[in-house]
């Protein structure tokens, strides 16, 4: 009973457990797989043009009567129709996650329709200006997460964002196993999020090369580096991200603009609705208009190593807890696993709690 939470009420979920929406990753086999073992998984929304993601759920619905979410942002192209498909299917869709996201009054229409607002947010100003906005409940996700991170780790950023919210908080940012969420449970939170543990799993969709490198990789192995896109971001170190690191502001526009023909190709884009999500995402996250061109065409770099499995071609994202884990479990077994160790650790502490009451 110590494991039910309000996430699993409010989620209709079994264990207070998120899959994140890993772009290319989070696919319906990894969040079939996550729902059916109990915990909560979100569609890569964020990545897919609205028909592919009115398939993926379609197919989700299909194959399991699970609650699922979906994770979406309002730059990408077609995001008003992908918003209608979401709400379209709220009798299954419970939740949607977003970073930069809809304003209070898309958060309404959600709320309205019975569907959750769960944002990842990464700085506490950020978290309290989601619930000024009127969300559910925030994913916090500390500097030890993967892709996009800040500087904070988890054990600071998690307590202060607790103390400065009233919402329920999910904790994100170097989870892995069942003691990760006893130790959530323990600062306040309501559940943990996590992405890396779940890319390695056996329903995860990364071909067999690139998880090779991810189970392969030490703490030694991931960095995090802001020549990408200018926002600071944890990745594996490859060859492509080297090459970039070593390359100038030419090769910037010019990687920038390789990349958007390539997502402009792989989504029906225009050009004209690429250079609006750029423009869109420079006037949210202080970036040049160089910078945020190349932040709207990454997901077709990760695309490259996730997807099509060429890890030295493509930019691989991870947590820093990829650094200690080495086995590709099922999302049964894994889920079953943190159960059973978050049980047994909380079981562990209560002798201790009972001998301080008395």
């Amino acid at each position: 009973m110590a494991l039910r939470t309000a996430l699993c009420d409010r989620l209709g979920c079994s264990v207070p457990v998120i899959q994140t929406a890993m772009g290319w990753i989070a696919t319906p086999d990894l969040v079939v797989a996550t729902s059916e073992a109990g915990a909560f998984g979100f569609l890569a929304g964020a990545v897919m043009k609205p028909s592919e993601l009115n398939a993926a759920i379609g197919e989700m619905r299909r194959r399991t009567r699970k609650p699922f979410g979906v994770n979406f942002h309002m730059f990408q192209p077609g995001a008003g129709d992908i918003v209608e498909i979401i709400l379209a299917n709220r009798e299954q869709v419970r939740a949607v996650s977003f970073g930069r996201g809809p304003d209070a009054k898309m958060i309404g229409r959600f709320k309205d329709a019975g569907i959750l607002c769960v944002p990842t947010v990464g700085a506490v100003k950020h978290a309290k200006k989601m619930v000024e906005l009127g969300v559910d409940m925030v994913t916090v996700q500390g500097g030890e997460g993967g892709g996009h991170t800040g500087s904070v780790p988890t054990t600071i950023l998690l307590p202060q964002v607790l103390d400065a919210v009233k919402v329920p908080v999910v904790a994100a940012g170097g989870f892995a196993d069942g003691r990760g969420l006893a130790a959530a449970l323990a600062y306040g939170a309501v559940g943990i999020a996590m992405g890396t543990r779940f890319l390695m799993t056996q329903e995860s969709p990364v071909p067999d090369a690139t998880k090779a490198r991810y189970t392969g990789a030490s703490t030694d192995d991931i960095e995090v580096t802001d020549k990408v896109d200018g926002l600071p971001q944890r990745m594996i170190v490859n060859k492509m991200l080297r090459r970039i690191e070593m390359s100038g502001g030419l090769a910037q526009w010019l990687r920038a603009g390789r990349a958007a023909l390539r997502m402009k190709a792989q989504t029906g884009a225009s050009l004209s609705e690429l250079m609006t999500m750029a423009r869109g995402m420079t006037s949210h996250g202080g970036l040049s208009l160089a910078q945020a061109m190349t932040a709207a065409t990454v997901p077709s770099l990760i695309q490259r190593a996730v997807v099509d499995g060429k890890p030295d071609e493509g930019l691989m994202a991870t947590g820093q807890v990829a650094g200690r884990l080495a086995d590709l479990p099922s999302c049964a077994d894994l889920i079953q696993s943190i159960v059973a160790e978050a049980q047994g650790r909380l079981a562990a502490l209560a002798p201790l709690a009972n001998a301080e009451a008395a």
